[in-house]
């Protein structure tokens, strides 16, 4: 038997296994491996969505915090683990197409490391400020800022969060200087913009809303490029700044080179499951916008995302240790 005849029946036996071993899958338990420490979107908001998909693949999924190195930690066991298809990863657009760039010499290439699955959700953040401050829409923060370079302070949830860049993609689409003040989290956000210590944040919607609703904080924009459900009367900074996007997705990836026949089949279930009323409704009272979206297209947002931080990390000079 020639090199050509022996690599053919190499490949086609290789397929052959492939396609037998996932018409027997699932036939144990799925491991999801949670980014962040146990609540939030991971094990909380998702767990209806994660019920349903182990009703529909007939086994269990069980949800494993892996929190550590702002998701890192996590990226790193599914990455290592066998591409089975017992081993998922609750993908996040800060650990998979953030963290490469920022920290390019300890994070792996999520493009080689992982296939994706499908794209979950979308997480809108908003921009917002407080009654007192000077400008009370986002082309007067534009203009503002455009005259006063430097002085506009914006809060964000620490170095290297998406909200951080956030405001960085901001001064770069929008050509203006942002003073960039980062705090431990969300909450330290907020009261720093009631107390008028800064002079706007961008947090996650769902935490925001309460002080909105209560005329306490007023939003400027969404960061989505469109508008977002929740607050529907809010322009899309693409609206003011164009080609400005910033969309804190969550998602499904596998390891490389778990088998497409597994991949297309959570895929397709996930699809349906997020059209399902009651999971839809769910994830939009958090803030949230349903997606379900094909492995290809989820594969393209992941590379356009690291293509554009890529971008803004060199243009603005970010450094993080």
């Amino acid at each position: 038997m020639n090199k050509t005849i022996r690599y053919f029946a190499a490949a086609i036996g290789a397929l052959l296994l492939s396609t037998s071993f996932a018409q027997t899958w699932p036939s144990k338990p799925i491991r999801m491996i949670n980014p962040y420490a146990p609540g939030g979107f991971g094990d909380t908001i998702a767990r209806p969505m994660f019920d349903q998909l182990g009703q529909a693949l007939g086994q269990p999924i069980i949800v494993e915090s892996q929190a550590g190195a702002n998701g890192t930690l996590a990226s790193n066991v599914v990455a290592k683990a066998s591409p089975d298809g017992y081993t998922l990863l609750i993908a996040n657009l800060g650990p998979i197409a953030m963290n490469p760039v920022l920290y390019p010499a300890t994070t792996q290439d999520p493009l080689k490391a992982f296939v994706p699955i499908t794209q979950l959700v979308s997480g809108p953040l908003v921009i917002l400020t407080h009654p007192e401050f000077v400008a009370k829409t986002l082309p007067e923060l534009m203009q503002y800022a455009r005259s006063n370079p430097g002085k506009v302070t914006y809060g964000s949830v620490g170095p290297g969060s998406t909200t951080h860049l956030a405001g960085e993609l901001l001064a770069l689409k929008g050509n203006v200087d942002l003073l960039h003040i980062p705090f431990k989290g969300a909450a330290p956000v907020i009261t720093n913009l009631l107390g008028k210590q800064v002079d706007i944040g961008i947090v996650n919607i769902s935490l925001a809303k309460p002080h909105i609703d209560a005329g306490r904080l007023i939003p400027l924009a969404v960061t989505t490029v469109k508008r977002s459900s929740i607050l529907p009367n809010v322009p899309a900074v693409a609206e003011v700044v164009p080609g400005f996007e910033v969309n804190p997705w969550w998602g499904l990836m596998a390891p490389a080179g778990t088998s497409p026949e597994i991949v297309a089949r959570i895929e397709k279930e996930m699809i349906r499951i997020l059209q399902i009323p009651a999971i839809a409704s769910r994830l939009r009272e958090s803030g949230l916008e349903p997606e379900g979206t094909t492995a290809s297209a989820f594969g393209k947002t992941i590379a356009s995302d690291l293509d554009q931080w890529r971008e803004v990390v060199k243009a603005n000079k970010i450094t993080l240790q």
